[in-house]
Protein backbone atom coordinates (compact mmCIF):
# COMPACT_ATOMS: atom_id res chain seq x y z
CA UNK A 1 0.00 0.00 0.00
CA UNK A 2 1.30 3.34 -0.88
CA UNK A 3 1.91 6.11 1.68
CA UNK A 4 -0.60 7.92 0.46
CA UNK A 5 -3.33 5.31 0.23
CA UNK A 6 -2.02 4.19 3.72
CA UNK A 7 -3.14 8.08 4.83
CA UNK A 8 -6.38 7.70 2.96
CA UNK A 9 -7.17 4.17 4.98
CA UNK A 10 -5.70 5.84 8.14
CA UNK A 11 -9.06 8.52 8.13
CA UNK A 12 -11.43 6.54 6.65
CA UNK A 13 -10.93 8.45 2.95
CA UNK A 14 -9.98 5.19 0.30
CA UNK A 15 -11.64 6.52 -2.93
CA UNK A 16 -15.50 5.28 -3.61
CA UNK A 17 -15.41 2.88 -5.65
CA UNK A 18 -19.68 3.73 -6.54
CA UNK A 19 -21.70 6.60 -6.40
CA UNK A 20 -22.78 7.11 -2.55
CA UNK A 21 -25.72 5.35 -1.84
CA UNK A 22 -26.78 6.73 1.57
CA UNK A 23 -31.03 6.22 3.29
CA UNK A 24 -32.72 9.42 3.68
CA UNK A 25 -36.08 8.89 4.89
CA UNK A 26 -36.05 5.37 3.16
CA UNK A 27 -38.57 6.80 0.41
CA UNK A 28 -38.86 5.60 -2.77
CA UNK A 29 -37.27 7.50 -5.23
CA UNK A 30 -35.12 9.90 -2.86
CA UNK A 31 -32.40 11.47 -4.47
CA UNK A 32 -29.89 13.79 -2.79
CA UNK A 33 -27.98 16.09 -4.66
CA UNK A 34 -25.08 18.04 -2.92
CA UNK A 35 -23.45 20.82 -4.34
CA UNK A 36 -20.57 22.68 -2.94
CA UNK A 37 -18.39 25.54 -3.43
CA UNK A 38 -15.90 25.82 -6.15
CA UNK A 39 -12.61 23.00 -5.46
CA UNK A 40 -9.23 25.40 -5.60
CA UNK A 41 -6.87 22.44 -3.87
CA UNK A 42 -3.40 22.38 -5.58
CA UNK A 43 -2.04 20.51 -1.89
CA UNK A 44 -4.62 17.72 -1.49
CA UNK A 45 -6.08 17.89 2.17
CA UNK A 46 -6.48 13.95 2.41
CA UNK A 47 -2.32 13.83 2.43
CA UNK A 48 -2.07 15.68 5.34
CA UNK A 49 -5.40 15.34 7.82
CA UNK A 50 -6.12 18.54 9.71
CA UNK A 51 -9.08 19.04 12.54
CA UNK A 52 -12.47 19.40 10.89
CA UNK A 53 -11.50 17.13 7.65
CA UNK A 54 -13.93 13.98 9.00
CA UNK A 55 -16.65 16.46 9.29
CA UNK A 56 -16.79 17.84 5.97
CA UNK A 57 -16.11 14.90 4.10
CA UNK A 58 -19.00 13.51 6.11
CA UNK A 59 -21.42 15.55 5.50
CA UNK A 60 -20.32 15.52 1.61
CA UNK A 61 -20.84 11.63 1.51
CA UNK A 62 -24.54 12.14 2.82
CA UNK A 63 -25.32 13.14 -0.90
CA UNK A 64 -25.81 10.50 -3.92
CA UNK A 65 -24.70 13.14 -6.68
CA UNK A 66 -22.00 15.64 -5.11
CA UNK A 67 -20.73 17.91 -7.13
CA UNK A 68 -18.47 21.05 -7.62
CA UNK A 69 -15.85 22.31 -9.90
CA UNK A 70 -12.68 21.90 -10.48
CA UNK A 71 -10.47 25.20 -10.17
CA UNK A 72 -6.99 23.76 -11.10
CA UNK A 73 -5.52 22.22 -14.47
CA UNK A 74 -4.44 18.90 -13.16
CA UNK A 75 -0.56 18.11 -14.28
CA UNK A 76 0.63 15.12 -16.29
CA UNK A 77 3.13 14.01 -18.76
CA UNK A 78 0.38 14.91 -21.16
CA UNK A 79 0.16 18.20 -20.04
CA UNK A 80 1.55 21.46 -21.89
CA UNK A 81 3.50 24.22 -20.47
CA UNK A 82 1.86 26.98 -17.80
CA UNK A 83 -0.27 29.53 -19.73
CA UNK A 84 0.18 32.41 -16.72
CA UNK A 85 3.57 33.13 -14.61
CA UNK A 86 1.90 34.38 -11.67
CA UNK A 87 0.52 33.45 -8.34
CA UNK A 88 -3.10 32.83 -10.53
CA UNK A 89 -1.56 30.03 -11.85
CA UNK A 90 -3.71 26.80 -10.70
CA UNK A 91 -2.93 23.58 -11.01
CA UNK A 92 -3.03 20.09 -9.23
CA UNK A 93 -1.74 16.76 -9.08
CA UNK A 94 -3.67 13.96 -10.07
CA UNK A 95 -3.63 13.02 -5.91
CA UNK A 96 -6.35 16.28 -5.97
CA UNK A 97 -8.86 14.05 -8.10
CA UNK A 98 -8.10 11.16 -5.59
CA UNK A 99 -8.57 13.44 -2.88
CA UNK A 100 -12.17 14.89 -4.23
CA UNK A 101 -12.95 11.38 -4.69
CA UNK A 102 -12.61 10.46 -1.40
CA UNK A 103 -14.50 12.85 0.13
CA UNK A 104 -17.37 12.00 -2.03
CA UNK A 105 -17.58 13.69 -5.13
CA UNK A 106 -18.58 12.07 -8.29
CA UNK A 107 -19.19 15.24 -10.72
CA UNK A 108 -16.61 17.68 -11.63
CA UNK A 109 -17.53 20.56 -14.15
CA UNK A 110 -13.96 21.67 -15.85
CA UNK A 111 -15.53 24.42 -17.66
CA UNK A 112 -13.71 27.84 -15.96
CA UNK A 113 -10.73 30.34 -16.76
CA UNK A 114 -8.52 27.76 -14.83
CA UNK A 115 -8.90 25.18 -17.22
CA UNK A 116 -6.18 26.49 -19.42
CA UNK A 117 -3.60 27.15 -17.23
CA UNK A 118 -1.78 24.01 -18.72
CA UNK A 119 -2.83 25.21 -22.04
CA UNK A 120 -4.41 23.15 -24.97
CA UNK A 121 -2.87 19.98 -24.26
CA UNK A 122 -3.39 20.68 -20.29
CA UNK A 123 -7.12 20.93 -20.94
CA UNK A 124 -7.00 17.29 -22.59
CA UNK A 125 -5.31 15.99 -19.68
CA UNK A 126 -6.83 17.41 -17.10
CA UNK A 127 -10.28 16.01 -18.89
CA UNK A 128 -8.56 12.46 -19.48
CA UNK A 129 -7.40 12.42 -15.82
CA UNK A 130 -11.04 13.38 -14.49
CA UNK A 131 -12.63 10.78 -16.25
CA UNK A 132 -9.87 8.06 -15.38
CA UNK A 133 -10.81 8.70 -11.68
CA UNK A 134 -14.53 7.78 -11.95
CA UNK A 135 -16.19 11.30 -12.08
CA UNK A 136 -18.61 12.62 -14.55
CA UNK A 137 -17.10 15.31 -16.23
CA UNK A 138 -18.35 18.67 -18.05
CA UNK A 139 -17.61 21.83 -19.60
CA UNK A 140 -14.46 21.00 -21.82
CA UNK A 141 -13.67 18.53 -24.25
CA UNK A 142 -11.77 17.94 -27.58
CA UNK A 143 -13.95 19.93 -29.28
CA UNK A 144 -17.04 22.46 -28.98
CA UNK A 145 -19.74 19.55 -29.88
CA UNK A 146 -17.58 18.01 -26.82
CA UNK A 147 -17.30 20.82 -24.42
CA UNK A 148 -21.50 21.19 -24.60
CA UNK A 149 -22.66 17.82 -24.26
CA UNK A 150 -24.11 16.43 -21.22
CA UNK A 151 -22.27 14.68 -18.68
CA UNK A 152 -24.11 11.83 -16.90
CA UNK A 153 -23.44 10.55 -13.22
CA UNK A 154 -26.56 7.57 -12.02
CA UNK A 155 -27.39 7.31 -8.55
CA UNK A 156 -30.25 5.36 -7.04
CA UNK A 157 -31.99 4.45 -10.50
CA UNK A 158 -31.55 7.44 -11.78
CA UNK A 159 -29.59 9.72 -14.40
CA UNK A 160 -28.21 13.18 -13.21
CA UNK A 161 -26.77 15.38 -16.14
CA UNK A 162 -24.54 18.33 -15.83
CA UNK A 163 -24.36 20.58 -18.78
CA UNK A 164 -21.64 22.74 -17.91
CA UNK A 165 -19.91 26.44 -19.44
CA UNK A 166 -18.16 29.28 -18.57
CA UNK A 167 -18.21 33.14 -18.91
CA UNK A 168 -15.61 35.70 -18.46
CA UNK A 169 -11.51 35.71 -18.28
CA UNK A 170 -11.43 32.87 -21.02
CA UNK A 171 -8.84 33.90 -22.61
CA UNK A 172 -7.60 33.79 -26.02
CA UNK A 173 -7.00 30.08 -27.03
CA UNK A 174 -8.75 29.10 -24.62
CA UNK A 175 -12.35 28.51 -25.44
CA UNK A 176 -13.38 25.05 -27.89
CA UNK A 177 -14.53 25.54 -31.36
CA UNK A 178 -15.01 23.07 -34.26
CA UNK A 179 -11.27 21.46 -34.14
CA UNK A 180 -10.02 22.58 -31.23
CA UNK A 181 -10.03 21.56 -27.50
CA UNK A 182 -11.37 24.01 -25.18
CA UNK A 183 -13.87 25.02 -22.90
CA UNK A 184 -17.81 25.73 -23.46
CA UNK A 185 -17.51 29.21 -23.17
CA UNK A 186 -20.46 31.55 -22.57
CA UNK A 187 -19.70 34.76 -24.17
CA UNK A 188 -21.29 38.29 -23.74
CA UNK A 189 -22.77 40.40 -26.77
CA UNK A 190 -23.46 43.90 -25.72
CA UNK A 191 -23.41 42.84 -22.21
CA UNK A 192 -25.93 39.62 -23.12
CA UNK A 193 -25.31 35.98 -23.95
CA UNK A 194 -24.55 35.44 -26.93
CA UNK A 195 -26.99 34.32 -29.13
CA UNK A 196 -25.09 31.57 -30.81
CA UNK A 197 -23.78 30.15 -27.59
CA UNK A 198 -26.99 30.53 -26.26
CA UNK A 199 -29.01 28.19 -28.73
CA UNK A 200 -25.65 26.10 -28.53
CA UNK A 201 -25.60 25.48 -24.74
CA UNK A 202 -29.83 25.73 -23.93
CA UNK A 203 -30.41 22.75 -26.43
CA UNK A 204 -27.24 20.49 -24.34
CA UNK A 205 -29.98 21.44 -21.66
CA UNK A 206 -32.81 20.41 -23.65
CA UNK A 207 -31.54 17.06 -24.85
CA UNK A 208 -30.36 16.49 -21.47
CA UNK A 209 -33.77 16.67 -19.66
CA UNK A 210 -35.21 14.05 -22.40
CA UNK A 211 -32.76 11.66 -21.45
CA UNK A 212 -32.13 12.01 -17.90
CA UNK A 213 -34.49 12.29 -14.45
CA UNK A 214 -32.26 15.75 -12.88
CA UNK A 215 -30.07 17.97 -14.73
CA UNK A 216 -27.53 20.48 -13.59
CA UNK A 217 -26.88 23.67 -15.37
CA UNK A 218 -23.25 24.87 -14.47
CA UNK A 219 -22.23 28.02 -15.34
CA UNK A 220 -18.78 29.70 -13.85
CA UNK A 221 -19.34 33.24 -13.97
CA UNK A 222 -16.66 35.75 -14.26
CA UNK A 223 -18.73 38.77 -15.56
CA UNK A 224 -19.79 40.71 -11.82
CA UNK A 225 -19.12 44.37 -12.15
CA UNK A 226 -17.56 46.45 -9.62
CA UNK A 227 -18.94 44.28 -7.51
CA UNK A 228 -18.09 40.39 -7.13
CA UNK A 229 -20.81 40.41 -4.21
CA UNK A 230 -23.99 41.40 -6.67
CA UNK A 231 -25.21 38.79 -9.26
CA UNK A 232 -26.04 41.12 -12.42
CA UNK A 233 -29.30 40.93 -13.97
CA UNK A 234 -28.10 39.61 -17.13
CA UNK A 235 -27.19 36.11 -14.85
CA UNK A 236 -30.21 36.05 -12.82
CA UNK A 237 -32.20 35.93 -16.29
CA UNK A 238 -29.53 33.36 -17.97
CA UNK A 239 -30.92 31.11 -14.93
CA UNK A 240 -33.96 30.82 -15.69
CA UNK A 241 -33.48 30.15 -19.35
CA UNK A 242 -31.60 27.16 -18.21
CA UNK A 243 -34.35 26.30 -16.28
CA UNK A 244 -36.57 26.84 -18.91
CA UNK A 245 -34.98 24.61 -20.82
CA UNK A 246 -34.85 22.06 -18.64
CA UNK A 247 -32.34 22.59 -15.51
CA UNK A 248 -34.13 21.52 -12.51
CA UNK A 249 -30.74 23.30 -10.81
CA UNK A 250 -28.95 26.23 -11.92
CA UNK A 251 -25.74 26.24 -9.76
CA UNK A 252 -22.66 28.71 -10.12
CA UNK A 253 -19.24 29.78 -9.24
CA UNK A 254 -16.35 32.18 -10.63
CA UNK A 255 -17.10 35.28 -7.81
CA UNK A 256 -15.21 33.38 -4.34
CA UNK A 257 -18.40 34.21 -2.56
CA UNK A 258 -21.48 33.05 -1.19
CA UNK A 259 -24.44 34.73 -3.81
CA UNK A 260 -28.27 34.34 -3.09
CA UNK A 261 -30.61 31.38 -3.90
CA UNK A 262 -33.80 31.46 -5.94
CA UNK A 263 -36.65 29.50 -7.16
CA UNK A 264 -37.85 29.87 -10.64
CA UNK A 265 -40.90 27.20 -11.26
CA UNK A 266 -40.20 24.21 -10.02
CA UNK A 267 -36.00 24.91 -10.47
CA UNK A 268 -33.06 26.29 -7.74
CA UNK A 269 -31.17 28.70 -8.42
CA UNK A 270 -27.65 28.92 -7.03
CA UNK A 271 -26.35 32.35 -8.25
CA UNK A 272 -22.78 31.82 -6.28
CA UNK A 273 -21.61 29.00 -4.27
CA UNK A 274 -18.12 30.15 -3.38
CA UNK A 275 -15.48 28.44 -2.33
CA UNK A 276 -15.24 24.73 -0.69
CA UNK A 277 -11.23 24.49 -0.77
CA UNK A 278 -9.85 28.09 -2.02
CA UNK A 279 -5.71 27.76 -1.57
CA UNK A 280 -4.92 30.53 -3.43
CA UNK A 281 -1.69 32.42 -3.18
CA UNK A 282 -3.00 35.46 -2.63
CA UNK A 283 -1.59 37.94 0.16
CA UNK A 284 -3.70 37.90 3.58
CA UNK A 285 -5.77 40.55 3.06
CA UNK A 286 -6.31 40.55 -0.65
CA UNK A 287 -10.03 39.50 -0.47
CA UNK A 288 -12.67 40.20 2.04
CA UNK A 289 -13.81 38.29 4.96
CA UNK A 290 -16.80 37.25 3.30
CA UNK A 291 -14.71 34.96 0.99
CA UNK A 292 -13.80 32.60 3.32
CA UNK A 293 -17.70 31.79 4.17
CA UNK A 294 -19.62 29.32 2.21
CA UNK A 295 -22.09 26.42 2.36
CA UNK A 296 -22.67 23.02 1.45
CA UNK A 297 -26.05 22.16 -0.04
CA UNK A 298 -28.14 19.03 -0.09
CA UNK A 299 -30.99 19.51 -2.94
CA UNK A 300 -33.53 16.38 -1.40
CA UNK A 301 -35.77 15.51 -4.14
CA UNK A 302 -38.32 12.66 -4.10
CA UNK A 303 -40.09 11.18 -6.58
CA UNK A 304 -38.69 14.12 -8.98
CA UNK A 305 -39.64 17.16 -6.67
CA UNK A 306 -37.54 19.31 -5.29
CA UNK A 307 -38.56 19.12 -1.84
CA UNK A 308 -35.90 20.68 0.65
CA UNK A 309 -33.04 22.65 0.69
CA UNK A 310 -30.55 22.28 3.50
CA UNK A 311 -27.26 24.49 4.24
CA UNK A 312 -24.54 23.31 5.97
CA UNK A 313 -22.32 26.65 6.83
CA UNK A 314 -18.75 26.11 6.62
CA UNK A 315 -15.83 28.05 7.34
CA UNK A 316 -12.04 28.64 5.69
CA UNK A 317 -8.91 29.64 6.55
CA UNK A 318 -6.98 32.54 5.56
CA UNK A 319 -3.62 32.43 7.47
CA UNK A 320 -2.13 28.86 7.24
CA UNK A 321 -2.90 26.04 10.24
CA UNK A 322 0.88 25.83 9.70
CA UNK A 323 2.64 29.61 9.45
CA UNK A 324 5.87 28.16 8.56
CA UNK A 325 3.91 26.64 5.43
CA UNK A 326 1.16 28.66 4.77
CA UNK A 327 0.47 28.09 1.14
CA UNK A 328 -0.58 24.58 1.58
CA UNK A 329 -2.48 24.57 4.89
CA UNK A 330 -4.32 27.56 4.00
CA UNK A 331 -8.28 27.49 2.38
CA UNK A 332 -9.13 24.49 4.39
CA UNK A 333 -12.33 23.85 4.76
CA UNK A 334 -14.53 23.42 8.31
CA UNK A 335 -17.86 23.30 9.31
CA UNK A 336 -19.11 26.57 11.17
CA UNK A 337 -20.99 26.20 14.12
CA UNK A 338 -22.59 28.51 16.79
CA UNK A 339 -22.05 32.47 15.61
CA UNK A 340 -20.15 31.56 12.44
CA UNK A 341 -22.77 29.20 11.41
CA UNK A 342 -24.89 32.22 12.28
CA UNK A 343 -23.73 35.18 10.34
CA UNK A 344 -23.35 32.53 6.90
CA UNK A 345 -26.65 31.48 7.17
CA UNK A 346 -28.43 34.91 7.68
CA UNK A 347 -26.00 36.79 5.09
CA UNK A 348 -27.39 33.60 2.58
CA UNK A 349 -30.64 34.45 3.92
CA UNK A 350 -30.78 37.94 3.29
CA UNK A 351 -28.69 37.26 -0.02
CA UNK A 352 -32.06 34.98 -0.65
CA UNK A 353 -34.55 37.23 -0.41
CA UNK A 354 -35.10 36.48 3.70
CA UNK A 355 -37.20 34.09 5.32
CA UNK A 356 -40.51 35.34 4.17
CA UNK A 357 -39.35 35.82 1.12
CA UNK A 358 -38.08 32.25 0.15
CA UNK A 359 -39.34 30.40 3.39
CA UNK A 360 -35.52 29.82 4.37
CA UNK A 361 -35.15 29.33 7.32
CA UNK A 362 -32.69 28.50 10.57
CA UNK A 363 -32.70 26.09 12.59
CA UNK A 364 -29.58 25.56 15.03
CA UNK A 365 -26.42 26.06 13.05
CA UNK A 366 -28.51 24.81 9.38
CA UNK A 367 -30.47 26.55 7.36
CA UNK A 368 -33.60 25.05 5.44
CA UNK A 369 -35.89 25.99 2.30
CA UNK A 370 -39.09 23.22 3.01
CA UNK A 371 -41.89 22.71 0.22
CA UNK A 372 -39.36 24.36 -2.32
CA UNK A 373 -41.80 23.33 -5.16
CA UNK A 374 -45.17 23.94 -3.42
CA UNK A 375 -44.25 27.63 -3.00
CA UNK A 376 -45.15 30.56 -5.52
CA UNK A 377 -42.06 31.84 -7.43
CA UNK A 378 -40.47 34.63 -5.71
Amino acid sequence: MTSRRRILKTIGLLPLLTVSGCVHGGRVGALRITLSGQALMSYPLCEEPYDGLDEVVAELRKGDVVFTDLEVAIRTEQSGAPTRDTIFLHTAPPAALDCLRSMGFTALALSNNHAWDLGTDGVRATRSAEIAAGYAAAGTGVDLEAAVAPAYVEARGQRVAIVAMATGKIRDGAAATENRAGVNELRLTDGEPDAVDAQRILGSIRRARRRSDVVIAYHHNHDWGDDMGVTRPWAREWAARCADAGAHIYASHGAPLLHGVARHETSALFFGLGSLVFQSRTPVGHYPSEVWETAIVHCNYDQGSLETLEFIPVVLNERGDDPSRHAPTRGRPRIATGADASRILRRLQALSGGAGGHHFVLEGDRGYWRNVVGQASA
